[in-house]
């Protein structure tokens, strides 16, 4: 009995062990942020002083998506992500809520729909008065945003990639369609798949690395990995970091206080 558990322990460690990103290749994976600036600036600058304390490597900090949306400070999370793909290497992906608030601008449908998953904050981030906003028609808040958040906002969310693939890991923010091969998915799942990738349970082509479906802590699976750990509502934001075939976690954790913790640890 003892011998037959250790081998499936064993198998589970050295499937674990193949699974890697490009030689020489070090990746920062941001989970969703909803609008916490205080949150991703103090993960930044950890990332930042790992990434400097470690070996020369390719390092790429990429963004699983949603970074707008019920956090007090959407604007301040998209001026911030802009200025740091300025600095060093930085993706993103889209996820459904960037796509809700582009829509937005011109389908007052969306709009609707938008501003109960959120969007109501991200569009008193931009500067519109509580008070104004209230009284407004959808059409009247359209035109409101559209003066309020920069056209180097609107084109900066729209140029986010959908799909990235890293070695052993696809990156995509909802996670993949599993009944379909990587090169044939559908935007909608990518943004916004959740029950049939979720409850899927037999092997994929790629360890998946997703955000939008909030987890207490990081959700690590045989096939997929789940790292939006709900920074909005529960003030801990959390970033995957992949190297050969190592795997840790850096976490910003805000305190009762409004001060923020790092918590590194091997995932």
């Amino acid at each position: 009995m003892f011998d037959s558990i250790r081998r499936i322990f064993s198998a589970g460690q050295t499937a674990e062990r193949s699974t890697r990103v490009p030689e020489g290749e070090r990746w920062y994976v941001i989970g969703d942020i909803h609008g916490r600036r205080d949150l991703l600036e103090a993960l930044k600058l950890a990332i930042e002083e790992d990434d400097a304390a470690l070996g020369e490597a390719e390092t790429t900090v990429l963004f699983l998506g949603d970074l707008v949306d019920r956090g007090p400070d959407s604007r301040g999370v998209v001026t911030l992500a802009r200025k740091w793909g300025k600095e060093r290497k930085v993706r993103y992906l889209a996820g459904n809520h960037e796509e809700m608030f582009l829509q937005s601008f011109e389908d007052r449908e969306v709009l609707r729909h938008f501003l109960k998953h959120g969007g109501r904050e991200t569009v008193l981030s931009y500067g519109i008065d509580r008070k104004t906003y209230n009284k407004m028609k959808m059409g009247e808040l359209q035109e409101a945003m559209k003066a309020a958040v920069p056209q180097k906002h609107r084109e900066f969310l729209a140029s986010f990639e959908d799909i990235i693939i890293a070695g052993d890991y696809v990156f995509a923010h909802a996670g993949i369609n599993p009944k379909r091969p990587l090169d044939d998915q559908k935007q909608s799942d990518l943004r916004w798949i959740r029950d049939r990738f979720l409850k899927h349970e037999e092997p994929l082509s790629h360890v998946v690395v997703h955000g939008h479906t909030i987890f207490e802590d990081m959700e690590h699976r045989e096939h997929r990995i789940g790292i939006d750990t709900g920074a909005f509502r529960t003030g801990r934001l959390t970033a995957l970091v992949l190297e050969n075939i190592r795997r840790r976690t850096i976490q910003a954790i805000a305190s009762d206080d409004g001060a923020v913790a790092i918590e590194k640890r091997d995932a």
